[in-house]
């Protein structure tokens, strides 16, 4: 096990500049998951980690030891990647033992280990079998056992689940879970996914366009945003986001409604984000006072609940309806939320205020 420290990453290529500055401490044994759209840089990041990207400035350390000029082999790390990259004309057993190809372990000694690693991954029973005769998450299970063989200091996942249908993607979400659980090994994993992110990590690394907007626990990512990004990319569906305006006893939102803001940022004329997200905005009780009133629009309804697309004054927003006798469209509907529920940003920078 290991730790691992990013100081001041940044990677260019050419004149182009891809990572502004990456900073970031992971713990021994702590899950960590790298998240955010194409392009944001995650990655890259994890690349340089693995030595597989020349780093432009700054440096990666393992266990306090710098190993930017290090090569792959030399890191004690292993790789899963989106492909399973394994060999089809050999069996599991040859598959996974390929880790162990250059360790000084007796001819027992690996074998020992192979099984230890097929039967922790449940595939002690397909070792003789060839990648042809395995469904898609017995396949990705070989690759991890490829490299959970080495008993490498850090693992590197880049979107290993990305290739796999929506119930076994579910699926090996778990297994990662609980083999991470058993080993305790420290993992970097890479993902565009935020389900992924939100129920594998112990931490959530959010980066865009090359910088690292929130590091958090899947919660404080969640019911925490440091700004106005992370707010809308960390939730499905996203973080309603509604435009109102201070005053010296609560925040009007565009429509004219008024609700409680905290007194911290009560500046009589100060523009706002408000934001809400649609599990925190329900069907008004009778007798009770409404946040938002509007129309339904579009119903989705999704089993236990129902998302309401309901349109205020030419704006739409998604509100939480029950998942039996949910209104239906062209219905006018109240709309309430408590008061701790809404969060709060800066206009001109997103950040959060509160």
């Amino acid at each position: 096990m290991a730790t691992l420290a990013l100081r001041d990453l940044v990677k260019r290529y050419g004149k182009t500049e891809v990572l502004h500055g990456i900073n970031l401490d992971v713990a021994d044994g702590e899950f960590v998951v790298f998240v955010g759209p194409s392009g944001c840089g995650k990655s890259t990041t994890l690349r340089m980690i693995a030595g597989l990207e020349d780093i432009t400035e700054g440096h990666v350390k393992i266990n306090d030891a710098v190993v930017n000029n290090l090569e792959p082999k030399q890191r004690n790390i292993a790789m899963v990647f989106q492909n399973y990259a394994i060999y089809p004309h050999m069996s599991v057993r040859k598959n996974i033992g390929f880790g162990l190809r250059t360790s000084k372990l007796s001819k027992a000694e690996k074998t020992k280990r192979l099984e230890e690693v097929a039967t922790m991954l449940g595939m002690k029973e397909y070792l003789d079998r060839k990648p042809n005769e395995l469904s898609g998450g017995q396949r990705q299970r070989v690759a991890i056992g490829r490299a959970l063989v080495r008993n490498p200091a850090v693992f590197l996942f880049d979107e290993p689940l990305s290739n796999l249908d929506a119930q076994l993607r579910t699926q090996m979400r778990l297994e990662i879970k609980k083999l991470h659980q058993r080993v305790g090994n420290t993992i970097i994993f890479v993902t565009h996914d935020q389900v992924e992110a939100m129920t594998l990590a112990d931490r959530i690394v959010i980066m865009n366009d090359g910088h690292i907007q929130q590091v958090a626990t899947p919660a404080d990512a969640y019911h925490k945003p440091a700004n106005e990004f992370v707010a809308r990319f960390i939730g499905a569906p996203s973080m309603n986001m509604l435009t109102g305006s201070a005053t010296n006893t609560g925040i009007e939102l565009w429509n004219g409604a008024s609700i409680a803001g905290p007194s911290e940022i009560l500046e009589a004329g100060r523009k706002l984000t408000v934001g809400i997200r649609p599990e925190d905005l329900t069907i008004c009780p009778p007798g009770a006072q409404p946040v938002l009133s509007g129309t339904v629009s579009v119903v989705e309804p999704l089993g236990s609940e129902s998302l309401l697309y309901v349109d205020i004054n030419g704006i739409e927003i998604i509100a939480a309806g029950p998942g039996r006798d949910a209104p239906l469209p062209n219905t006018s509907i109240d709309l309430r939320a408590d008061a701790e529920s809404f969060h709060y940003f800066d206009v001109e920078t997103g950040q959060s205020i509160r």
